[in-house]
């Protein structure tokens, strides 16, 4: 298997009439979606939208079923695909349909006005009458014009390129191809055992590259994904419905969405109790959050780390023991075919317990790069400084991590959360994790105030302030203590479903 396409082309063959795709409104079998691709990229083709020789899908409006069939239409194409969020502003949305200069922009009804008044040139095609029943069914596949095409496939053509939440300019556009989703998402099914009878719940948007380990696991393997809309994680009675009537047996989220579950009660109204695979990824868990998963699904928990720039995840651990409220869950060990390794201020390798070092990858896991930006492609992604022998790229993460004496390793924090203050070097994440130990408080986020010289410690829960204060007092050295703690009624979270700190440091 060299492409995304010959995935679903198995797949489609193996569970022809299985769900392989759905949302609240909508579904897909794996043969009507294979068939649709082909009929809608055979559409691209003979229209002039595509050449067989590249190209971009660019989609701007929400997630939703229909949109996958547009999706591996595109690669049918050998075309890549790429979500812009529609939450940004106007400003940073035009940047990226600038940067990308797709062959096709694709909205919705609900987009299409805010589409036009942004980029006021483009002629978007309408998702509801591309995958139209219709529509479809007047459509014919060109056999000739796909096979053409697939003589122009090559599994280093990138298949997506999903534009990080930069804080200013344009962000980055992480290009990953073919190859890696396909290696990747191969060796993630087989070591947690995924299958073509479990139901998974998608979480993240499709310009999040968690939302990789959903659609190609299920694709991969022949198990169905349930797309669950953003509003959801609004409304905990929704989402715990909308998991417990889909007998959803698997979810890979992000941090944030499995504390809106355990932080709003919703297990009080309900238990997905089909669950048997849990997994989490984008921050440190809190593990007061995670025990109370714990408390009420009896399912296996695993903790995934990675940066987009190596196909979704490169390090796991599945939780084995229980942890104190004032631990860190470790990030564990490499996936196979990964390379994982940590290098010190002086590019020297670290392998004793204890010694922090910055964590660097490298492996068919790896990016092309950042699209169209070459400069910060080069500076990210560079000669491994242990090989002197032959080429090989690793990409430099920018967060840091230490091994235990188990050899098991552990993120720390990002280089750049790390402080000099008051003479000592601090990790602010060592606070965070203090402060998400002591009761009443749900989660925290510090950040530094370089100007003040003052660690400002955010925090939600219902514990007063002061008592926060004094809790803190008794757990962290006087240099550690917070010069200034904000509660907050809840966090402003990123594209990415991470506590977004620009926003908070501007608040």
């Amino acid at each position: 298997m060299t492409g995304i396409c010959e995935m679903l082309e198995a797949s489609a063959k193996a569970f022809p009439d299985k769900t392989a795709f759905s949302d609240p409104t909508s579904s897909v079998t794996f043969e009507r979606l294979l068939q649709n691709s082909r009929k809608i990229a055979s559409h691209f083709l003979s229209e002039g939208y595509m050449t067989g020789q590249g190209g971009s899908v660019l989609f701007y409006m929400e997630k939703c079923t229909p949109a996958l069939s547009v999706m591996f239409a595109g690669a049918y194409c050998n075309a890549f695909y790429c979500f812009v969020d529609i939450r940004q502003s106007d400003e940073r949305a035009l940047s990226i349909i600038e940067r990308v200069d797709p062959s096709v922009i694709v909205t919705d009804a609900a987009n299409k006005e805010r589409l036009l008044r942004i980029a006021k040139n483009c002629s978007p095609l309408m998702i509801e009458e591309l995958t139209d029943i219709a529509f479809l069914d007047g459509l014919t596949i060109d056999e000739d014009a796909l096979a053409k095409a697939h003589t122009l496939f090559h599994d280093t053509l990138p298949l997506y390129v999903n534009f990080t939440s930069g804080s200013t300019g344009v962000p980055k556009g992480v290009a990953v191809n073919h190859a890696s989703v396909v290696d990747f998402i191969s060796i993630f099914t087989k070591t947690f055992g995924i299958k073509s009878s479990d139901v998974i719940a998608n979480q993240a948007p499709f310009d999040f590259d968690v939302s990789v380990k959903d659609i190609y696991s299920g694709l991969y393997t022949g198990a169905t994904v349930r797309l669950i809309p953003r509003e959801y994680f609004t409304n905990p009675t929704q989402l715990m419905d909308y998991l417990c009537d889909g007998g959803t047996t698997v979810i890979i989220w992000a941090v944030t969405a499995m504390c809106f579950v355990s932080i709003m009660n919703g297990f009080d109204y309900r238990t997905p109790d089909s669950l048997r695979l849990v997994m989490f990824s984008g921050e440190i868990m809190p593990v007061k959050q995670l025990q109370k998963w714990q408390a009420h699904i009896p399912a296996t928990y695993i903790n995934l780390y990675g940066p987009t720039e190596i196909t979704c995840n490169c390090t796991y651990h599945v939780i084995d023991r229980e942890y104190a409220k004032d631990e860190v869950i470790p990030i564990g060990i490499p996936f196979e075919n990964e390379k994982v390794f940590l290098l010190d201020e002086n590019n020297k390798l670290v392998t004793e317990p204890g010694i922090e070092g910055e964590i660097c990858v490298s492996g068919t896991c790896l990016a092309i790069g950042y699209y169209k930006d070459p400069d910060r492609t080069a500076e990210a992604f560079v000669q491994n400084p242990l090989n002197d022998c032959y080429y090989e790229r690793i990409y430099r993460t920018g967060d840091l991590g230490k091994y235990d004496d188990a050899h098991l390793l552990y993120y720390t924090s990002r280089k750049d959360h790390q402080i000099k203050h008051m003479g000592q070097r601090i990790e602010l994440a060592d606070i965070e994790l203090s402060a998400t130990a002591v009761d009443g408080v749900s989660r925290s986020c510090c950040l530094y105030d370089e100007k003040k010289k003052k660690i400002i410690l955010y925090y939600t829960g219902d514990i007063e302030k002061e008592s926060l204060s004094l809790s803190l007092k008794e757990k962290l050295p006087e240099f550690m203590i917070p010069g200034k703690t904000v509660q907050l009624t809840e966090f402003p979270i990123n594209k990415n479903g991470k506590i977004d700190r620009n926003a908070l440091a501007n608040m």
